[in-house]
């Protein structure tokens, strides 16, 4: 009983944070957010014996692939009169896969409640099994050369985000290595002889 109120509290949190990144005008909150739909994530898998996964949520996403998106999104400036021209066409994409993700989660929890083979609750493992250890058997036995394909999409999108900071923008000032080496202390410090003022 205790477990199903700690599962269904969580769920409300994941709900209202998912909320939160969709709804929210500030791009930062947006990301804070799902930092928190990760993090509540992770609790709900931890509830369902995944620790492994649970754990690379939080370490990966929250830990690494977020503060990527905090750099891009503080990077970028983006306008709010920008963003809002390019949300309007989108609008209506956007709610029929909205509607399509709802009627699969209404999909999902009616195959439950009417006690399907394919939505059995899986049995509990004992004390000293770990996912841990059988995941990396398949990971790096079966599925190597995805797992290297997925790493390689990561670099990938790590250089295309450096890339997009890197662009042509009006006022930006960029550093030059050659000038900053050869630069003298004449060029930097100017020493000005001022007449002492006196109180009276």
């Amino acid at each position: 009983m205790a477990e199903q109120i700690i599962f269904y509290a969580f769920s409300c949190l994941l709900i209202i944070a998912a909320l939160g990144v969709v709804v929210s005008r500030n791009p930062i909150n947006a990301v804070m957010s799902l930092v928190l739909c990760f993090v509540t994530s992770a609790a709900i898998w931890l509830l369902l014996e995944a620790e492994f996964l649970a754990m690379i949520l939080v370490l990966v996403y929250v830990g690494a692939v977020m503060v990527l998106f905090v750099f891009v999104v503080m990077m970028q400036d983006i306008e709010s009169a920008t963003l809002s021209a390019r949300f309007a066409p989108n609008v209506w994409p956007g709610l029929v896969v909205g509607a399509i993700s709802l009627a699969e989660l209404l999909v999902v929890v009616w195959v439950r409640r009417e006690g399907l083979p394919i939505a059995a609750v899986p049995e509990p493992h004992p004390a000293d099994y770990s996912n841990t250890l059988e995941l990396g058997k398949i990971l790096y036995t079966q599925y190597v050369y995805a797992f290297e394909l997925a790493a390689f999409l990561l670099l990938l999108a790590i250089v295309a985000a450096i890339v997009l900071t890197m662009r042509e923008r009006p006022g930006l000032k960029k550093q030059n290595i050659s000038q900053q080496v050869s630069v003298r202390k004449e060029d930097r410090v100017r020493v000005v002889k001022m007449e002492p003022e006196s109180d009276a």
